[in-house]
């Protein structure tokens, strides 16, 4: 799930432009839950640009089930003692589906953070779909002090340097505020493995190609 910022955050997409130009599909690894994603990512993407009037709009990160996301939603379901009748946190929730899956295993509510406002349409298309009630979508939180939650779970964050030095931060001040911290990702450059805890590893179809990736969930300690 990808934190680009692309359009402000207080434009509004309209849920009939999801439905419009998705397709439902059940991922692989969590079939449990039905997401919508892109059937056409390049149609899609000029469809996003129509819609704002702009040509500058990065990917539909939001159109697709990530491995770090599948593996954290599977981790989830199948332990639910770690989110069931708390409050979480999900980072760069993208489609919505690790706050789905966090609603299934019994989450008393769940913040589901991206700043931009084509997921934060999805993650809403995407609950009501499934319905899972108490998920609020939410802007960028990352420039201050987390949220009071329980449990934080970021799926594909750590993609790149820069987005990296601003997760980390962010995630260990959550940690110090006694929040369980839980990262997904498919072995990315930028993740620094040394400091977290394996808890699964998952293999999960690519969303870029036909190969499998070798995805961890991993703790914060």
């Amino acid at each position: 799930m990808r934190l680009t910022a692309r359009v402000p955050a207080d434009s509004p997409v309209p849920p009939e432009f999801v439905r419009a130009h998705t397709r439902p599909v059940r991922p692989e690894l969590v079939p449990e839950v039905e997401l919508l994603i892109a059937a056409d990512v390049v149609a899609l993407w000029e469809a996003m640009e129509t819609e704002h009037g702009r040509t500058s709009t990065d990917p539909p990160f939001w159109a697709a089930a990530w491995p770090g996301g599948q593996a954290l939603a599977r981790y989830l379901l199948d332990h639910p003692e770690l989110v069931a009748g708390r409050s979480v946190l999900d980072l760069g929730a993208g489609s919505g589906l690790v706050a789905v899956a966090a609603v299934r295993a019994g989450a008393a509510s769940v913040l589901a953070s991206d700043v931009d406002p084509f997921a934060l349409t999805a993650i809403t298309v995407n609950a009501e779909r499934n319905g899972a009630g108490g998920i609020t979508p939410v802007g960028d939180v990352l420039g201050g002090e987390p949220p009071d939650v329980a449990v934080v779970v970021a799926g594909d964050v750590c993609y790149d340097r820069e987005m990296t030095g601003r997760v980390l931060p962010f995630l260990d001040a959550a940690r110090a505020r006694g929040a369980e911290v839980l990262i997904g990702d498919p072995g990315r450059i930028y993740l620094p493995e040394d400091r977290l805890t394996p808890l699964a590893v998952y293999d999960v179809p690519d969303t870029e190609g036909p190969d499998v990736r070798r995805t961890t969930v991993w703790r914060l300690p």
